[in-house]
């Protein structure tokens, strides 16, 4: 392997607001060989996420930040091309945090199989792995939807809200998706089978819970934090969850520009709960998550969509789409 090139993306500085291209390295090095307990994977596809942009940030956090000159962190999918370590086999397909690379060498911390025969590769980025993972235990651990709730979701069209509304969907509660335009809305509903929609770039938030929601909001899947979160703590029931997931516009904003919710005492008058979220720490559960999924996939219950963009070269300004709204479903990176 050492004939190969590997192309890389390093972290070169932290960004202030959105990054850019120029807050990332970009070099070529040559393809080493596994040492004992490490395995070398050719990268296939990469799970591009907000949760990469606070990734990028200093100080305390759920994980360390990434390091200035370190590789960016990614997940994804690939193929174990050689092998030091007796738990993994060449033609392997695994999936774990490989890096914004062309292949991986390491050891394997937190790499699991995949088998591909089962589901194409990007879904083990989506619905059957870590976003999955993520609209599950929200939604079904923090958010505790009963049939029959009314459940409301921001960034319903991305890869979490997705998910996690057909989920709520499954449980038997009436889900309305907030999105942004009206192919995303349309898609909510006629494809996912949501019962409403909230186009945010084309209508008054507030006024649009008002129609869908007229007897209030029972949880509040947020992935977008500002206003958005602010319209729907306004329309909270009496001992409503809201579940922070994300803060999507947010997270290019400095500590001074974040904003937070104005309509917090509504958690007071309706002794409602508002919750953070760290998929982390549901990590013993995964595999009976996936199984649950899997079977509702194979019912066809649960739709996995995802938006793929090929070429590694193409990294930071297909990463930036998750900020614009660009992509469509999961945003998949194939390398």
């Amino acid at each position: 392997m050492t004939s190969q090139t590997n192309r890389q993306f390093l972290l070169a500085k932290r960004p202030v607001g959105a990054a850019t291209r120029e807050t990332f390295t970009y070099q070529e090095v040559p393809v080493g060989e596994p040492a004992a307990g490490q395995i070398l994977v050719k990268n296939e596809y990469l799970s591009l996420d907000p949760a990469m942009r606070g990734w990028m940030n200093e100080g305390k956090s759920y994980i360390p930040p990434v390091g200035i000159g370190e590789v960016m962190r990614a997940l994804g999918v690939g193929k174990v091309v050689a092998s030091n370590n007796p738990g993994f086999a060449v033609g392997d397909y695994v999936n774990g945090a490989i890096g914004v690379q062309d292949y991986f060498l390491g050891e394997p911390r937190g790499f699991y199989k995949v088998d591909p025969k089962l589901a194409p590769l990007p879904v083990y980025l989506s619905a059957l792995g870590m976003t999955g993972m993520t609209a599950y235990f929200a939604l079904l651990d923090v958010g505790a939807p009963k049939a029959g709730d009314t459940v409301v979701l921001s960034g319903a069209a991305g890869a979490v809200g997705s998910i996690a509304g057909q989920i709520a969907k499954i449980k038997g509660c009436r889900v309305v998706g907030i999105a942004g335009g009206a192919d995303k809305c349309k898609f909510l509903i006629d494809e996912l089978g949501f019962d409403g929609a909230i186009d945010y770039k084309h209508e008054d938030v507030i006024a649009g819970l008002k129609r869908e929601c007229p007897k209030g909001v029972d949880v509040y899947f947020d992935n977008v934090g500002g206003d958005i979160l602010d319209a729907v703590l306004s329309r909270l029931n009496m001992k409503a969850r809201v579940v922070i997931c994300g803060a999507i516009s947010q997270y290019n904003n400095n500590k001074e520009a974040v904003k937070g919710p104005a309509n917090y005492l509504s958690l007071l008058v309706n002794r409602a709960r508002m919750e953070g979220f760290v998929v982390m720490d549901y990590a013993a559960q995964y595999a009976s998550a996936a199984q649950e999924m899997a079977g509702w996939m194979a019912k066809g219950q649960l739709k996995s969509k995802e938006d793929i963009v090929e070429g590694l070269e193409t990294f930071p300004e297909t990463l930036m789409k998750l900020f614009s709204g660009e992509n469509f479903g999961k945003l998949v990176l194939k390398v």
